[in-house]
């Protein structure tokens, strides 16, 4: 099955203090929560979904688990608060389903059809970069005529009340999703090999060894003795050098200042200047 446009919509961290995160993100970011979803309850989490980074139409979502024996629990137990889960958005996640069964290249866990969307999250075993996978779409329709291509689109993440939500990614329209990076588990060095089994099971076009999305890269490093595979870093695009030098300003002064990046909810956040006052990166 050949690849199809796909976009990075969302990704979602995990950690054992969502006040402290919560803090931390919007306040760095400069951004807000637009919407917590209480559906999370049945997983035994709390979450808040916003334009954290937000990255414009792109979501970066907190999940903090509340009852034992959750999946993000045990994630939290395994390597500590980080990367959960890496959720995208395809034209047709129901054909993919199809295709992934068809051939056993992954087990779904979960998902749902209901209107004009499908959900599919998949078990992450075997899967390079440790990561939950989720595979989405939203059908074109009258109000949403090309869910991919329009930065702010509808999505089902966010709950059923779009002019809400959508005003909240466009208060942080100088922000976008450039790319996120993940690292392999120890000893294992195949950077492309990752790329091209995500390529083939999830239909996300390869550059070399990036997947190549419709709005962001997604890499991959060697893997280390000593840490375990998962998310290392998320890159943001700011527009404009007076927010850039706030979002650094702030970080600062809450002592979360790395060597080049900022440490937030166990991993490194990379700012980066886009648009008329700079050249914009990609991974």
């Amino acid at each position: 099955m050949a690849s199809a446009p796909t976009r990075l919509r969302q990704i979602a961290l995990v950690t054992d203090d969502l006040e402290r995160a919560r803090h931390q993100i919007t306040h760095v970011i400069g951004t807000e929560v637009i919407f917590e979803d209480p559906e999370v309850a049945q997983f035994g989490l709390k979450n808040f979904l916003g334009d954290v980074v937000p990255l414009g139409g792109e979501i970066i979502e907190i999940v903090s688990p509340i009852k034992d024996g959750t999946t993000a629990g045990r994630l939290l137990e395994k390597r500590g608060e980080g990367g959960y889960m890496i959720i995208m958005q395809t034209e047709d996640a129901k054909k993919r389903r199809e295709y992934i069964e068809d051939k056993g290249l992954s087990k779904v866990i979960w998902g749902y059809e209901h209107d004009d969307v499908t959900c599919v999250q998949y078990h992450p075993r075997g899967l390079k970069g440790g990561m939950m996978p989720e595979l989405d779409s939203h059908a074109p329709s009258n109000h949403n005529a090309a869910p991919l291509q329009t930065r702010f689109s509808p999505w089902h993440a966010c709950g059923s009340d779009y002019d809400t939500y959508s005003a909240g990614m466009k208060r942080v329209s100088h922000l976008s999703l450039e790319g996120c990076v993940l690292r392999l588990a120890p000893g294992d060095v195949g950077h492309e090999a990752a790329a091209r089994q995500w390529e083939e099971i999830f239909g996300v076009a390869r550059s070399r060894d990036l997947l190549a999305f419709t709005n962001a890269r997604l890499g991959f490093v060697s893997g280390r003795e000593g840490i375990k595979e998962g998310l290392l870093s998320i890159t943001v695009g700011v527009r404009g050098k007076d927010r850039l030098h706030g979002i650094l300003d702030r970080a600062s002064k809450e002592g979360l200042c790395g060597d080049g990046w900022i440490n937030m909810c166990g991993i490194r956040w990379y700012f980066v200047l886009t648009g008329y006052d700079g050249t914009k990166v990609k991974l």
